[in-house]
C-alpha cells in the first residue's frame, strides 16, 4: 500500500538535499531556491512538472513501477534510497546486482561532470545506460533500443549499420572480442539468464556468431585505443578508460585523444557537431 505521506516527505527531502550541479544542471544567475526546484526534478526525471507536484503533495494516482524507477535515479538515490523509496509508493524493490539498470550515484555525479568528453555507461551486456552529449555525438543515442537490440554485442551480430562505425579491419576481431564476452556473462549468470537468452538468439540467427560460438574463446579484452570512422570526421583514435562499479557490474567508458595529435583536434569539432544536432 502507498504510503502518501511518507512518500512525498521523502521526496522534498531529497529534492531539497541536491544542487542543480548535483545532478548535472546549470545553477543560472539568480538563484534563491534551496536545493532543487519541482519542474528541475521533473525534467531529469522526463515526466511533467504537474505529474511530480502531485506526488509531493500527496495527489494523484500511484506511480507506477517505471515513474519511481525514473525518480530514483533522477534525484541521484543510492540502492538503499531507491528500495525505500519503491517501498514507500507501494511496490517491490527491483533486483540488485547485473540485472538492475540503476545507475550508482558516484559514477552518475562523474559522468554528470563530463560535458565535453565522450562518454557513456553500460551493463555487462554492452547496454547504454546514460550518454553525455558527446557521447552521442560520437556513437548515435544507443539508450533508445529495447529488446535484445540494446546490447551492442547483440547488434553487431544483427544490424549490418552496427559495423559502420569501425574501420573494416578492425571488425574480425571485435566479432571474437563480442562473442567471446557473452561467453563468459552466460557462463556466469548461468541458464535462464538474459546473457543466455541472447546467445540462444544469436546462435539461430547468424551463422558468423555461431561459428566464433564454436571457437569457445574466452578472455578477449578491447584495446586500449579505440578506432572510430565517424560519418563526419572520419577516422578518430581514441583512449577508452573504464571504470567498474562492481556491485552493478556497470562499467563507465570515458573517450579521449591525445592532445595536439589529429584525433583532439577532430574532437573540438565534434563538440560543434554534438552543439548544432540539439538545436
Amino acid at each position: 500500500m502507498i504510503d502518501r505521506a511518507g512518500l512525498a516527505a521523502f521526496l522534498r527531502r531529497r529534492r531539497e538535499s541536491l544542487q542543480p550541479e548535483d545532478v548535472g544542471l546549470p545553477r543560472g544567475s539568480r538563484r534563491r531556491t534551496s536545493g532543487l526546484r519541482r519542474e528541475e526534478v521533473a525534467s531529469i526525471c522526463h515526466m511533467s512538472t504537474d505529474y511530480y507536484a502531485r506526488i509531493e503533495r500527496e495527489r494523484g494516482p500511484q506511480p507506477s513501477p517505471q515513474m519511481i524507477a525514473s525518480i530514483a535515479q533522477g534525484l541521484h538515490l543510492s540502492l538503499d534510497e531507491r528500495d525505500h523509496l519503491f517501498r514507500l509508493a507501494g511496490h517491490n524493490p527491483p533486483v540488485r546486482g547485473a540485472a538492475s539498470e540503476h545507475v550508482s550515484p558516484g559514477l552518475l555525479r562523474i559522468l554528470d561532470r563530463l560535458d565535453d568528453t565522450p562518454a557513456e555507461i553500460v551493463t555487462e551486456l554492452g547496454e547504454t545506460l546514460r550518454q553525455t552529449p558527446l557521447g552521442v555525438a560520437l556513437t548515435g543515442d544507443t539508450t533508445g533500443f529495447t529488446g535484445p537490440a540494446r546490447s551492442r554485442g547483440y547488434r553487431w551480430f544483427t544490424d549490418p549499420g552496427e559495423r559502420e562505425l569501425y574501420p573494416p579491419e578492425d571488425r574480425p576481431f571485435l566479432s571474437r572480442m563480442y562473442a567471446a564476452g557473452l561467453r563468459q556473462v552466460a557462463t556466469l549468470r548461468g541458464p535462464g539468464s538474459r546473457a543466455a537468452h541472447y546467445a540462444d538468439i544469436l546462435l539461430a540467427q547468424s551463422d558468423e556468431f555461431r561459428s566464433l560460438w564454436d571457437d569457445h574463446e574466452v578472455g578477449l579484452t578491447p584495446d586500449d585505443v579505440k578506432r572510430f570512422v565517424h560519418p563526419q570526421l572520419g577516422p578518430l583514435e581514441l583512449y577508452c578508460q573504464r571504470l567498474l562499479d562492481p556491485q552493478q557490474s556497470h562499467m563507465l567508458l570515458v573517450y579521449t585523444a591525445v592532445p595536439g595529435s589529429e584525433s583532439y583536434d577532430k574532437l573540438q569539432l565534434l563538440s560543434v557537431i554534438g552543439a548544432e544536432a540539439l538545436h
